[in-house]
């Protein structure tokens, strides 16, 4: 059985109050960082840790903190991306809706560490019940003292604000983020500057997902060094994984980093192995932006080596043998799923939520979707599956934010490792429809 630092409580009754929540050790680390630390003395212990950004891009966070500007007399923001719209992804969901004081406690400390006097929650639209938990729990401690004015005796002051956001996917980029917040389109912008110099209202901001905020507390508890302990390497401490596809136990688990994909899958600690008994076909590792991992890969990586679930361990070998962790929403496929059918259902998410900025984004998300519909509904061409690889490079890298990637990558994995699928709803398209509709007809006509 792993550590539990972020979910340890999470079953506890009555978790989300206050009371509770205090009793269970909430808020020590805000005690111990306002009473015995300094805001740099925070940020190095952050550093120590080796703390990675859990929202997908794994960046250091203590390094992105340090990049944060500090001239005189101009505010500095902290902001929670908490806008979780990644296919696949619902574990800052789970632990808001369950410990919500968490997130409390590491806004805090975090703002404390950044020199920030206000910092906000942007929230996803969609989690609207959610709101209502948080606001209630950042009521509470403004009434004992853990927001407001002079916290502790510190001298130290911070207001902390719950903002939704309006259903947009492209919100979760920190700059769209940004503009969101403050009442403009969420687009992204150009950069640089980045948010670290111009951010929110062109004043230094950082922007940190919700499970790499709610680390920060058991960091300061424990210390950087206990907290890097914990994982393998340059993956450090526990990682939240929301779990689904055809598995026995979907939910969200928190695992030390550097447990093995296959241990992940068939654990009766986690996944609990394969629905019905079917044999494993494929899985998403990090959320619906991220390369599909055919089944000899999920176990073992092209040199051999035994797969991890670890930043370093699931991109080994590069988008030709590997993937990425992301944001670890791990989605599992087995022998009965469709391929391209999956795919088609990510290109009409990307198609979706592409703000349209970028022509190779709004066109070329536009175009897989098509395709892909088409292949999926018997009218496809074998050019078709050569077209599709090529709009997916000429997306790649030529956007002003990474919805582009998220958009290509996916439909290229799908393409290199499954190809004889794709070619297979070429040359049968009536079996196609047959298995994935159970029924036979004649192909839709485009």
């Amino acid at each position: 059985m792993g550590r539990k630092l972020l979910l340890e409580h999470a079953q506890v009754e009555g978790i989300r109050s206050y009371e509770v929540y205090r009793k269970q050790g909430g808020y020590r680390s805000v005690e111990k960082a306002l009473k015995t630390m300094s805001p740099d003395g925070v940020l190095e212990e952050v550093k120590k840790s080796g703390l990675r950004g859990r929202g997908g891009a794994g960046f250091p966070t203590g390094m992105k903190w340090s990049f944060l500007a500090k001239p005189e007399g101009v505010p500095r923001y902290l902001l929670c991306n908490a806008d979780e719209s990644e296919p696949g992804t619902f574990k800052d969901r789970y632990l808001m809706e369950k410990i919500p004081h968490l997130l409390i406690e590491g806004m805090i400390v975090s703002s404390f560490a950044l020199g920030a006097n206000t910092s906000y929650i942007y929230i996803r639209g969609e989690y609207s019940w959610i709101v209502f938990i948080l606001e209630k729990a950042i009521q509470e401690a403004y009434a004992n003292g853990w927001l407001g004015k002079n916290i502790l005796g510190s001298g130290y002051d911070l207001d902390l604000y719950v903002s939704p956001g309006a259903g947009a996917y492209i919100c979760g980029e920190e700059t769209a983020l940004i503009e969101s917040l403050e009442g403009k389109r969420g687009n992204p912008r150009v950069k640089p500057p980045f948010p670290a110099v111009k951010g929110l209202w062109q004043s230094p901001t950082v922007v940190n997902n919700v499970e790499t905020i709610a680390a920060v507390v058991p960091i300061v508890n424990e210390g950087g060094d206990e907290y890097a302990k914990i994982g393998i390497g340059k993956s450090t401490g526990t990682k939240l994984i929301s779990a689904g596809g055809n598995i026995n136990r979907p939910g969200v688990y928190e695992i030390e980093l550097g447990v093995p994909v296959e241990e992940f899958i068939y654990s009766d600690e986690y996944c609990g192995g394969m629905k019905n008994g079917k044999k494993l076909k494929a899985c998403v590792p990090g959320g619906s932006s991220v390369p599909i991992l055919p089944h000899f890969l999920i176990n073992r990586t092209a040199n051999g080596e035994q797969r991890l679930m670890t930043y370093e361990s699931l991109s080994d070998g590069g988008f030709a043998t590997g993937s990425m962790l992301g944001s670890g929403g791990f989605i599992v496929y087995d022998e009965d799923q469709c391929i391209v059918r999956n795919t088609w259902n990510f290109a009409r998410f990307y198609r979706h939520e592409s703000c349209g900025q970028c022509s190779p984004c709004r066109e070329g998300t536009g175009w897989m979707e098509k395709v892909l519909w088409r292949m999926e509904n018997g009218q496809g061409k074998m050019s078709d599956i050569d077209m599709l690889v090529d709009i997916a490079k000429k997306i790649e890298g030529n956007t002003i934010c990474p919805l582009g990637d998220a958009a290509a990558w996916p439909v290229a994995a799908a393409i290199r490792h499954f190809r004889e699928e794709f070619e297979w709803h070429v040359n049968e398209p009536k079996a196609c429809m047959e298995r994935n509709y159970g029924l036979v007809r004649e192909p839709v006509a485009v």
